[in-house]
């Protein structure tokens, strides 16, 4: 079937919630202005419980259906980014310095307004647990949900996310079973050597020459560490030393992420990056020292229920414009905490031919909306059939 009327009915509606929110972008976990609307909405619903403050500051609403039956959960993130928008669109942020530059305020919007048809129809048996989710930028909401206790105390069986995509025509969707997103680590290297006058560099132990070679070496491990068919980023994204022409500094320091996906490639990544260090620190008389952290996992979806995604979004979308078998990305989402925990399936749903994510000219399409909520409402009837 194609989109749902009433979803094409309430369209204008959630896009002004939409451009409500972006218009007070809020980051991390300073989402309470966000939240609150949230909750509002919901109670003006009829969703039978809302609970604030999940994961900090994370809002969560159970709609039950006409019968007896299991729970899933439908997330959206509310949070936005710390980037001064340059969209020039009527509804642009009106906070200096931060803005939506990633859509989540329109797939907050989206669920609300599944919500608002899921509660009016109750067209299911069992429960439908709305996520509304802070700090997907960098925080790790997802986790802290999960860490609160979110999916015992709802009782959520299975947990379904979503994120527009630039780039994939409106009114399209795209997946795949397992690995779909990375995961997302981070260093800092530092290395101390010994400082001294720039015209007497025999008398140094240059940390900006060792850390050139540290630079250099991290990218045999993408190319000649890694089988050439699996997924690996090492991007050194930051190398800081020095404060005159004239003077060698005792130190310099490099930081960058790592971007696998898998485990086992994550664990020798992490390996070679240490190694490496510690070989260069000992042939040029250096302490190198790596701070490695483990951030978000890869997001991995689950093969039944990625099934089941696929033919709710075939059966909105038809055939043709559902992409099964969706090229894994590079970029993380902490989604991958909350499918960790319970099955499910992260689904991307096309924005059309916008800015990109991240870019101070981004701007959710609100064209997608009718879509992204027909695919959460069929989902969960379908899912949860009476």
């Amino acid at each position: 079937m194609p989109i749902l009327n009433r979803a094409a009915e309430m369209q204008d509606e959630i896009a002004e919630w939409r451009r409500t929110i972006h218009r007070q972008p809020e980051i991390l976990f300073a989402v309470e202005k966000t939240a609150a609307f949230v909750a509002e909405k919901l109670r003006e619903f009829g969703v039978d419980d809302i609970v604030t403050g999940i994961g900090r500051t994370g809002v969560v609403g159970l709609i039950r259906g006409k019968g007896e039956g299991r729970t899933i959960g439908l997330r959206a993130d509310m949070d936005a980014l710390p980037i001064e928008e340059t969209s020039g669109k009527p509804w642009s942020s009106t906070v200096k310095g931060k803005m939506h530059a990633c859509g989540h305020d329109g797939h907050t919007a989206m669920l609300l307004g599944a919500a608002r048809y899921l509660a009016e129809t109750r067209n299911f048996s069992g429960n439908v647990a709305v996520i509304f989710q802070p700090a997907e930028e960098g925080g790790g909401g997802g986790n802290e949900m999960v860490k609160d206790g979110m999916m015992e105390r709802f009782g959520i069986a299975e947990v379904y996310g979503m994120h527009n995509l630039p780039g994939m025509a409106v009114g399209s969707f795209g997946t795949r079973p397992g690995p779909i997103m990375a995961a997302t680590d981070e260093f800092v290297i530092t290395v101390k050597g010994r400082g001294g006058h720039a015209a007497l560099p025999h008398k140094t132990v240059d940390p900006i020459v060792i850390g050139a070679a540290v630079v250099t070496a991290l990218q045999t491990i993408v190319s000649r560490v890694a089988d050439p068919i699996a997924s690996l980023v090492v991007s050194v994204t930051k190398f800081n030393a020095g404060f005159a022409h004239n003077v060698i500094p005792e130190q310099a320091q490099l930081a960058g992420t790592v971007r696998t996906l898998s485990a086992e490639m994550r664990g020798e990544a992490e390996a070679r990056i240490r190694q490496i260090c510690a070989g260069l620190g000992a042939a040029h008389g250096a302490e190198i020292t790596v701070g490695y952290h483990r951030n978000y996992p890869v997001t991995a979806n689950h093969a039944d229920e990625t099934g089941h995604a696929v033919a709710v979004a075939q059966e909105i979308a038809g055939e043709a414009a559902v992409d099964p078998a969706l090229d894994p990305m590079m970029g993380g989402e902490d989604f991958s905490y909350m499918l960790l925990s319970r099955p499910g399936a992260f689904i991307f749903l096309g924005n059309g031919d916008t800015a990109g994510l991240h870019h101070p000219a981004y701007d959710f399409n609100d064209d997608a909306i009718p879509h992204g909520v027909s695919y959460w409402v069929k989902l969960a009837e379908s899912r949860l059939a009476a």
